[in-house]
């Protein structure tokens, strides 16, 4: 009995020495993990535990160590972030809501001056933010820029998982410099890049950016997944890769642009200039849903784009960085006021262009419902100045009765190939190549002549979408002519699933368009 009493005293002895804050067990091993409670009724006097929670967020994280995580219970918090310790490989700050619950991170007490967020992240290293609401902080003058989330230095490691981040507005007039965004991403390192970054199924809506952007990544970004996240009711540009020379123009120009990474299964809807008419003026409709400018290896795949001013760029409006090596591919994009897929250099940026990029296997519906900047027709698929040596193949494109194709702007641009699109109206055929307002090719023998190339395309068969009546859905019925008569390119180029998660390939045949049919 002796015995079994001592034993039991060690026991507890060493459980109460594992809860303690030090710096772990005296033989070396790791910290002790905490958790640390956070509740709007909380007190900072507590010791933040589950029963005796703290009030702020800012003083619970004032308290983590690597390892460690703060858990906030549903209500409002009045505050501003800046974390002040991030975690290690293996051992993630956490921040995140209570099972069941949603805290609100409210901005609306703070006066923004300056560039601004709610939550900051300097040179931070393994953070994990999961389940907050982001949201109601507003500007009314041109120098500031409020930020739900901002990501800058040399930060790593970095995830941000079903947020829901609204209400972000600056209200001055585009003359002032009118700007803001959601999650705002800055790489500003010279030699370490932002890496490892992962924006996953959070929701972006009812925002004022301005002439700004929702989700930014930009200058020295090597590494980001965005992922399962829907993006609605913005006034400009739901998500963008971009080079750094306008946000951080001192940056090394070797490595001054985001690069290497996914944007997938996201749905992009009502991203528009036409939410806030009063600014843009009745009839703008530049915002591009989905936007890679100026970076580099970026994937754009099984994404839902509709009833956006553009649907998915690959431009450049740098005069220092083209739009390289990036693939589009299995994307749904419809009803969208302009042009679907767009390359080549933006409107007033000539030079750079769109270089060795892939727009594969995409469905493009009903999209060029309004004129462009010169009264033309953008087409479903555009090419402006500079589009050199890209592939624009497999792609399913069912225009409305006085649609474009295919619309390319200028002369500049060689090496390009054009294979296996399916094109389809129950009007006129038109592509134009070479100018801005035509005169178009009416038959698929002159597109093709135009073109160069275009090998194997068909024209002037029904796809056979299952739904174009309303919707639509813009998968295809067994019977569909795009049924196994798209080119095999490679795995690389083609993916590896369709817009479904199937498997993309089959049979070692592909279907145009953005579904694999068994």
């Amino acid at each position: 009995m002796k015995i079994y009493l001592l034993t039991l005293l060690c026991s507890l002895i060493f459980m109460d020495c594992s809860k303690s804050s030090g710096g772990g067990d005296p033989n070396g091993g790791a910290p002790a993990v905490h958790v640390y409670y956070v509740s709007a009724k909380g007190n900072d006097g507590n010791t933040g535990s589950v029963d005796k929670p703290l009030r702020s967020i800012g003083k619970a994280l004032g308290l983590v160590i690597p390892g460690d995580t703060v858990v906030v219970r549903g209500g409002t918090y009045y505050e501003q972030i800046d974390f002040p310790t991030g975690g290690m490989m293996g051992r993630n700050v956490t921040l995140k809501a209570y099972p069941g619950e949603r805290p609100v991170i409210d901005g609306s007490n703070v006066t923004v001056s300056g560039w601004s967020a709610l939550l900051t992240m300097r040179s931070m290293r393994y953070i994990v933010l999961d389940g907050l609401d982001i949201c109601n902080l507003s500007a009314a003058i041109g120098s500031a820029d409020p930020e739900g989330i901002a990501i800058n230095g040399r930060s790593h490691d970095i995830t941000i998982r079903n947020c829901n981040i609204y209400n972000i507005v600056n209200s001055s007039p585009l003359s002032n410099g009118r700007s803001g965004h959601a999650i705002f991403v800055l790489g500003t390192d010279n030699v370490s890049p932002i890496s490892n970054l992962v924006i996953e199924y959070c929701t972006v809506h009812d925002t004022k950016t301005g002439t700004s952007e929702n989700i930014t990544l930009a200058g020295n970004v090597d590494g980001f997944t965005i992922r399962h996240n829907r993006i609605y009711n913005t006034e400009n540009i739901g998500i963008i890769i971009a080079g750094g020379d306008n946000l951080n123009p001192s940056g090394n120009v070797a490595i001054n642009y985001a690069r290497n990474g996914v944007i997938s299964d996201n749905e992009l809807y009502n991203v528009s200039m036409s939410n806030s008419v009063a600014v843009w003026g009745a009839g703008n409709y530049g915002a591009i849903a989905i936007y890679i400018c100026g970076g580099a290896g970026a994937v754009v795949e099984r994404n839902r784009v509709y009833n956006c001013d553009r649907g998915i760029g690959l431009v450049s409006e740098s005069k220092i960085y083209a739009t390289l090596t990036s693939t589009v591919r299995n994307n749904f994009v419809y009803d969208c006021w302009r042009t679907g897929i767009y390359m080549g250099d933006y409107l007033n940026f000539i030079g750079m262009g769109t270089k060795s990029c892939a727009i594969v296997n995409n469905t493009l519906y009903h999209n060029n419902h309004s004129q462009g900047a010169f009264g033309e027709i953008e087409g479903e698929i555009r090419l402006t100045e500079h589009c050199d040596s890209n592939i624009i193949a497999n792609n399913l494109v069912y225009a409305m009765d006085q649609d474009v194709f295919q619309h390319k702007y200028t002369g500049t641009g060689t090496g390009n190939v054009f294979a296996n699109n399916l094109y389809y109206t129950k009007g006129s055929p038109q592509w134009i190549w070479g100018n801005v307002n035509g005169p178009a090719l009416t038959t698929l023998a002159d597109w093709k002549t135009a073109s160069g190339g275009d090998t194997n395309a068909l024209y002037g068969v029904d796809p056979l979408l299952v739904n174009v009546s309303s919707g639509p859905d813009l998968h295809i019925q067994a019977g569909s002519p795009a049924k196994g008569t798209g080119l095999v390119i490679a795995a690389n180029v083609n993916g590896n699933t369709d817009i479904d998660g199937n498997p993309r390939i089959a049979g070692n045949k592909i279907d145009i368009g953005a579904q694999q049919l068994p």
